[in-house]
């Protein structure tokens, strides 16, 4: 079994056809997937995805709708996570450094999410562009127990030891795919076998060959069959070593 463990299957990318999408992840051997939240405004429908048998949910306040989060969204955030049990992880959260004037205001919000993380023993999705070092620091120095996901990972071999020494795995995605992530590929190549996860991130990360189209969970097959090739293993053993990280890091019930 396939495990996605990120796709944003509450986007309005797919009202028209979500239950068909659903069919499609089932039929590629994608046996469950990991919802994030990324606003507080559409809270509501990731929790109502996770009222489906394959479906586990996190909570959280994107870093890339700073226009959107409100003052009391963090408290709001505390009391969804309290009310809400069952949600396997706080995010999507993190730094997006390639927009400087909410960067301050991003890491503001940041920390606030990793303190109620730490407090609640949640583990942490965490969205990290350009800022792979400074995020990487930022942890070491809350030190959240539960450790996490490291979403959408582009960086160097050094970049995801340094992530996995903090007990954090590293998602991979359709950046993988393209012949042109040569630092990614490497890194990928040295990651022990519980170190990553794979993900679609649906409906964006699309994959080499899939330019402008929207992307789905039933591409992670893909996803791992590239991973496989370029870590020397079979796809088998690449679906069971993702999905026993998965299984560790959000629960026994992935």
């Amino acid at each position: 079994m396939l495990i996605d463990a990120h796709c944003h299957l509450d986007f309005p990318d797919f009202d028209a056809d979500r239950e068909a999408v659903f069919a499609r992840a089932r039929a590629a051997g994608v046996g469950r997937l990991v919802v994030p939240g990324t606003v507080r405004r559409h809270w509501d429908r990731v929790l109502a995805l996770g009222g489906r048998d394959e479906v586990d949910v996190c909570l959280g306040l994107h870093p890339y709708f700073m226009a959107e989060h409100r003052e009391d969204d963090v408290e709001a955030l505390a009391a969804a996570l309290d009310a809400h049990p069952g949600v396997v992880a706080l995010g999507e959260c993190g730094i997006d450094a390639r927009f400087a004037d909410s960067l301050s205001a991003q890491w503001r919000l940041f920390d606030a999410q990793l303190r109620l993380a730490r407090d609640r023993g949640l583990p942490l999705v965490i969205h990290c562009v350009r800022a792979n070092d400074r995020v990487a620091k930022r942890l070491r120095q809350l030190a959240p127990p539960a450790g996490g996901l490291i979403h959408a990972f582009a960086g160097s071999p050094e970049q995801a030891k340094a992530f996995l020494d903090l007990g954090f795995v590293v998602g991979l995605g359709g950046a993988v795919t393209h012949d042109r992530a040569r630092r990614l590929r490497r890194a990928v190549a040295a990651l022990p076998d519980d170190g990553y996860v794979l993900e679609t991130d649906s409906p964006d990360m699309p994959l080499a060959g899939h330019r402008g189209e929207r992307n789905e969970p039933a591409r992670v097959a893909e996803v791992c069959r590239v991973v496989a090739g370029l870590r020397g293993q079979t796809p088998a053993r690449v679906a069971r070593d993702s999905t026993a990280t998965a299984g560790r890091l959000f629960g026994p019930g992935l």
